[in-house]
């Protein structure tokens, strides 16, 4: 499986990213550059946290206008895995391929910390290593991590079990229903606060979130395995 790593100017993520595809999982991944209009070759997409042109604006309101962001969207809606975390989360929601919007985090200072998290669906693409209900401990780095939608929108996360991740416990954000993670509808589109990538190694401090990328994997080996 190829990936390809997205970066924008700003981006200080893109290097955990590709280290947790490349020697982690052992998979092909390349960076690629804001400006790329093409996205042709690479399975999935991973947007890295970071601050993406330096957070003017607000989050990733600018990254969301980049060259590259157009090949994202057709790669979602072509079904492709495509994962944002932290500033990635804010620029999808920026693109629109997720729903909601963040918000500053309720105390107004940035947080960087392990937190628990729950697994409330693993029946996605992203979460299908997991166990259903299973605590992991995976680190966030943010100061708009503030999850909030509409009543509508919430309504529609639930009823297709969207919500792929809640603060366990704590929630260190403020953020709506202890949201830490969500999907699109069709379910190829993951957006999450905490960085698994800088969770895959015991020599980090923990690999709880190496299993999302395992997850992307096996679920797409399954899915060409069926289409071969």
């Amino acid at each position: 499986m190829k990936f390809a790593v997205i970066v924008f100017p700003g981006s200080n993520c893109d290097v955990d990213m590709f280290h947790a595809v490349k020697d982690e999982l052992g998979e092909e991944v390349e960076y690629v550059w804001h400006d790329t209009d093409s996205l042709e070759g690479f399975d999935g997409i991973l947007l890295p946290g970071g601050f993406s042109y330096g957070d003017y604006l607000r989050t990733g309101a600018i990254a969301r206008f980049s060259n590259v962001m157009k090949e994202v969207v057709k790669a979602a809606e072509a079904g492709k895995p495509v994962l944002g975390a932290c500033n990635g989360f804010q620029i999808l929601l920026e693109a629109g391929l997720l729903p909601g919007a963040m918000r500053r985090n309720e105390s107004l200072k940035f947080i960087c910390k392990p937190v628990e998290l729950q697994v409330v669906n693993n029946r996605t693409m992203f979460s299908s290593e997991y166990d259903v209900n299973e605590v992991i401990t995976v680190p966030i780095a943010h100061g708009e991590g503030n999850y909030y939608c509409d009543e509508k929108t919430l309504a529609n996360l639930k009823a297709n079990n969207q919500i792929v991740f809640t603060y366990n416990g704590t929630n260190p954000n403020g953020s709506l229903e202890n949201i830490a993670g969500i999907t699109n509808e069709k379910g190829n589109v993951l957006g999450m606060m905490p960085h698994p990538e800088r969770a895959v190694d015991e020599l980090l401090g923990g690999a709880d979130g190496l299993k999302i990328f395992k997850s992307i994997v096996s679920q797409w080996r399954e899915a060409n395995v069926v289409n071969a």
